[in-house]
């Protein structure tokens, strides 16, 4: 039985996490679990918008992740993860589940990065569209550790293959 992976797709919001994450899912057939969808349905439920939604979006995630890998299965994560509690999150979550955690990091352009969230619109239900300057005031703390850094600015399809790649080569 092959290891259980958790791979997390991480980056600004608008960096195309959720792009290259889908596609993972898609490629892959391990299931993908999306903060912002995520707190997006418990808004829909009626819950107001606060740090207490986005927390919990993060902990419903990792729950259905930890479910996944109970059953020694795959999971993806699309989270920004841009502190430390939250990376500190995905790694106590493969630690108990003796999974192998993969990080790929999406990163841009500033000038690309500014266009692609100014054009975007995502109408998750509840969360407002994402501005520039939300972007640029978000804590993103650097990343230290091992990763697959993906410049989104190239092909999507060179990105996955790349991902694809990086996965197969972490697998045990």
């Amino acid at each position: 039985m092959n290891t259980p992976k958790l791979i997390i797709i991480v980056g600004l919001p608008g960096s195309g996490k959720s792009t290259i994450a889908e596609s993972l899912a898609a490629r892959l057939s391990i299931p993908l679990f999306s903060v912002d969808p995520i707190e997006s349905a418990m808004l829909r439920s009626g819950l107001e918008r606060g740090f207490e939604t986005g927390l919990a979006a993060y902990v419903v995630a990792e729950t259905l992740a930890g479910e996944q890998l109970k059953c020694g299965l795959s999971a993806i994560i699309d989270a920004v993860s841009g502190v430390q509690e939250a990376r500190d999150m995905w790694h106590s979550l493969a630690c108990a589940h003796n999974a192998t955690l993969i990080i790929i990091e999406c990163v841009l352009a500033r000038e690309l990065h500014k266009q692609r969230i100014e054009a975007r619109v995502r109408n998750m239900h509840g969360i407002p569209e994402v501005t520039w300057e939300d972007v640029e005031n978000r804590e993103y703390v650097p990343w230290q550790e091992g990763r697959l850094v993906l410049d989104t600015a190239c092909a999507h399809q060179e990105n996955v293959k790349q991902a694809l790649d990086y996965i197969r080569l972490r697998e045990i």
